[in-house]
């Protein structure tokens, strides 16, 4: 769903020409990173945040597929809290998941 509007590119670098070779392929195609600004203020301001202390063995896909019942969102409380690695969470941070997920998808653009 996510990549229904991203830009496909065709990558046939010459400087790939041995992985393509050893995958018998003559291009990969990539999909383009999307730029994603962080939500304004009146954006945000109706929805519902659930505070989360970090722990041990936290992940931000369990706290999707906890709150969200979907793993795959992980990305929402990432981009929420500015965090875009687990690698940038500190046991004892305090992270907020936003709620509920079809507004926070909204925000995005993105409409499941």
């Amino acid at each position: 769903m996510r990549y229904k509007t991203r830009k496909i590119f065709l990558n046939n670098e010459e400087m790939y020409a041995e992985h393509f070779k050893n995958r018998n392929v003559e291009q990969i195609r990539h999909f383009g990173t999307p730029k994603m600004r962080h939500a304004a203020a009146w954006q945000i301001k109706n929805l519902g945040m659930v505070r989360h202390i970090w722990k041990h063995g936290d992940k931000f896909y369990k706290l999707a597929a906890r709150h969200y019942n979907d793993p795959k969102f992980w990305w929402a409380i990432a981009w929420f809290n500015k965090l875009p690695t687990e690698s940038h969470v500190k046991i004892g941070d305090l992270i907020f998941i936003p709620t509920p997920l079809e507004e926070v998808l909204k925000v995005h653009g993105v409409y499941y």
